[in-house]
């Protein structure tokens, strides 16, 4: 009887061994997706899977996926701290009528997006929209034609968080942005404003507005070229602040800078030409900016003194 009770005890273990061994292997740290892979494999680099969905099952929280070649890797929902990395390929993600990244992760989550190339076919309806994480990085990516209609759809970036601790951060690092319903834009509603930090970024061709800001969410856009958008170029509203330094707007449809009920908005050696309107009311300048040849909304107030 006591042999009989070890055999089955040992091959209770060997079951719970094997199963976890299993669920070790299925979140890596480090996963792949390839043109060629297969979602049924285990992400390996030997054998990869073939969408973002497919691998990030098998991706441990905090673990980065990355692409071995050029190829299209599907619209994917992240639900955790993750980073995916399109190496120096632009991996692709194209969608039609719906959103190519929803992040809805933890309050704590970090999440960054790195080298993709993320097309709507003109009918996508956010780039990339967030939802909850604690951080997002976007880095190196180009996101266009996401055209969906009704309510604010259409937007390359949508950030909407609502959370209000800890206070919700967005990064956009040498991106282009182009021809979308609207370009880059933070509208959550929460106690603690959304921060939003754009760099060495292109925001050209949308159909409306290039960056927008609300709900005293806070934008600094630096060294950026916002520029032939059929609306406004920077628009902020409802309390929200931008700070908008050594950036180019030109070619805008509507004003190129414009405070709509912001409680904020300065510039600091920025170019402003050749817009219908050049500035709005509500400006604070610190004197070093070109303001000319716009339809209307060439005169800055006086400047303020730089500390």
């Amino acid at each position: 009887m006591n042999k009989f009770r070890f055999t089955i005890n040992a091959v209770a273990i060997a079951i719970f061994m094997c199963a976890f061994a299993s669920f070790t292997q299925a979140q890596a740290t480090r996963t792949w997706v390839s043109g060629v892979g297969d979602d049924a494999n285990p992400c390996s680099r030997t054998a990869p899977c073939k969408t973002f969905a497919g691998a990030i099952s098998k991706t441990a929280p905090a673990g980065e996926i990355d692409v071995l070649d050029p190829g299209g890797f599907g619209a994917v929902t992240i639900t955790k701290s993750i980073t995916l990395e399109g190496g120096p390929f632009e991996a692709g993600v194209l969608v039609s009528g719906t959103n190519a990244i929803i992040i809805n992760a933890g309050t704590s989550d970090v999440v960054a997006l790195r080298n993709l190339d993320i097309n709507g076919l003109g009918t996508g309806l956010h780039g990339i929209l967030i939802l909850q994480a604690k951080s997002v990085i976007v880095d190196h990516c180009q996101i266009y034609e996401f055209k969906g209609t009704g309510g604010t759809n259409g937007r390359g970036i949508s950030d909407e968080r609502a959370q209000a601790s800890p206070i919700p951060m967005l990064w956009v690092n040498d991106c282009y942005v182009r021809d979308n319903v609207g370009g880059i834009a933070a509208s959550g509603t929460s106690a603690g404003p959304i921060r939003m930090v754009i760099n060495n970024t292109r925001v050209q061709g949308q159909s409306s507005a290039g960056v927008f800001a609300s709900n005293s969410a806070i934008v600094t856009v630096n060294q950026c070229d916002v520029s032939g958008n059929l609306g406004d170029g920077i628009v902020i509203t409802s309390s929200a602040q931008a700070n908008v330094v050594g950036t180019t707007l030109s070619g805008n449809q509507g004003v190129a800078a414009n405070n709509s009920g912001g409680a904020h908005f300065s510039l600091a050696d920025t170019t402003i030409v050749n817009n219908v309107t050049g500035v709005s009311a509500g400006m604070t300048s610190f004197g070093n900016n070109n303001v000319r040849d716009n339809g209307g909304g060439n005169a800055l107030p006086g400047p303020v003194g730089q500390q």
